[in-house]
């Protein structure tokens, strides 16, 4: 079947509805108008198929098993969608005053709240739109801390060589020079490497717990206690939050900002560009610098936008981010409660376990510890033995209906493959996944040429990817264009 409805359909084989745009011509520019449109002439029934036939072509969470590292690809409950989905919330104009969105303005303050609570963060803002965007904006924060306190030369941020490349990013964009932290043989961050660049010059840290590698820094106390003591901040990234929900908390191990990503933790769909959610919670001492407004609450139980915060760093998108997103997370939050949020984690701690357990004998595991929610693993000794890459295995596995982990990061770890099953995952998926990745190895071994050659059944098979590369400054073409001679004039 043709992949673009340009290639398709035949003249006279569709109806057109607008007989005659001679009409346009009294209120567009000359200059605007076009002779003819490359429009292709389809029958309904074939636009119908064509898009059809693309929607099966999709990769989801839905249809397959989605172990993409750092990511947390978790089901998505239908129920959310349902809650997102009512007409009080979708249909809610984003100019209404206070008192005709009361119940929006209600659940975003009861989940601040609830974020508060699970994170041990004195105040919550819902405002950013997504991971990245929670970093700077806490970033902001912290600059404008250290400027209020007549610090503003602080201008350092460490940041562990594990860290989501976002983080020194990030830090870069709001001027802070950014100091790379080694990682010691066990996985964690090296404490005495971190203390010796401790000076007047440090404004934050940014971390995650567990790490990228999936593992505990079980120093974060001393390390957060270093820090504070040269007069920085912590900065915790909530991107691998879903390992710790109802078992530990960032404000607990002294961190004073923290963003979340609710399209991962807490189950808001994930991927394709978004939406997103990225919240940003602070301490007590930080919570005035919150982005603008704040959901409050009156005395008579009413609620509002607070814009009455002259510390505030001031609002970062217009309105209220993605809201259905939140109404999403919301939903998660309200019908698992506590018990059940902590078991989620729970469970996403053990599937990692035990697909690393089951995984550890055929490809090598560099940190053989306990992890968390993921671990990582290296295809090194394969391709020094085979030849085969960690890229090949990734094709193989999309051959096989499921989507490939992360691939290559984090860089401390050479052909890196890292897997993150999450706590929906059933055991049955989980050991059809380890006996695919066997059978792949095994084929490495047995055929490595047969390797390079996969996958054989995707709608599109291997793209030439250091060409991509190598093309990216120049820009890709990705629309469709007539050919010269047929162009619109």
């Amino acid at each position: 079947m043709p992949s673009l409805l340009f290639e398709m359909g035949a003249p006279g084989r569709g109806s057109r509805f607008v007989a005659d745009a001679g009409g346009a011509k009294k209120y567009l520019p000359a200059d605007l108008l076009r002779s003819e449109l490359p429009i292709p002439d389809l029958a309904e029934i074939e636009v119908a198929r064509h898009f059809m036939d693309l929607s099966g072509r999709n990769f989801s969470v839905d249809r397959n098993f989605y172990p993409l590292g750092s990511c947390t690809m978790k089901y998505n409950p239908k129920l959310n969608e349902a809650a997102a989905g009512f007409p009080g919330f979708t249909d809610l104009h984003p100019f209404a005053p206070d008192d005709g969105a009361q119940g929006a303005l209600q659940l975003l303050w009861d989940m601040e709240r609830t974020l508060s609570a699970l994170f041990g963060m004195a105040e919550f803002s819902l405002m950013p739109a997504a991971g990245a965007h929670g970093e700077i904006t806490a970033m902001l924060m912290a600059k404008k801390h250290f400027a209020a306190i007549g610090q503003g030369s602080r201008n350092v941020c460490l940041v562990p060589d594990t860290a989501h490349g976002t983080n020194p990013a990030s830090a870069a964009m709001v001027g802070y020079r950014v100091v790379s932290i080694p990682s010691t043989s066990r996985g964690r961050t090296d404490v005495g490497a971190l203390r010796s660049r401790l000076d007047g010059s440090t404004a934050v840290c940014m971390m995650t717990n567990p790490n990228t590698l999936g593992l505990f820094e079980d120093d974060i106390i001393e390390i957060t206690q270093a820090v504070h003591d040269a007069g920085g901040l912590m900065y915790y990234d909530g991107a691998n939050a879903n390992a710790i929900v109802g078992l530990t908390r960032p404000g607990d191990m002294g961190f004073d900002l923290l963003h979340l990503n609710l399209h991962k933790t807490f189950s808001v769909p994930h991927g394709g560009g978004g939406p997103g959610s990225g919240p940003v919670g602070a301490s007590a001492a930080l919570a005035k610098y919150l982005p603008k407004p704040i959901v409050v609450r009156a005395a008579d139980k009413s609620f509002a936008l607070d814009w009455r915060r002259p510390d505030s760093i001031g609002p970062v998108r217009e309105f209220w981010s993605h809201f259905l997103a939140i109404v999403r997370a919301y939903a998660y939050v309200i019908v698992h409660g506590e018990e059940g949020l902590r078991r989620n984690s729970l469970l996403a701690v053990l599937n990692a376990n035990y697909v690393r357990a089951k995984i550890k004998d055929m490809l090598t595991v560099p940190y053989d510890d306990f992890c968390r929610h993921e671990f990582v693993c290296s295809a090194e000794t394969l391709k020094k033995e085979t030849g085969v890459r960690a890229l090949d295995l990734a094709k193989g596995l999309l051959d096989a209906g499921v989507h490939a982990p992360t691939m290559y990061w984090p860089h401390v770890v050479p052909e890196c493959l890292m897997i993150e099953p999450t706590e929906t995952e059933t055991k049955e998926t989980l050991d059809a996944f380890a006996e695919t990745l066997r059978a792949l190895v095994k084929q490495s071994h047995d055929d490595p040429a047969s390797m390079a050659e996969l996958p054989l059944h995707t709608p599109v098979r291997r793209v030439d990817e250091a060409q991509v590369g190598r093309q990216a400054n120049k820009g890709i073409g990705l629309r469709w264009e007539p050919p010269p001679n047929e162009r619109a004039r």
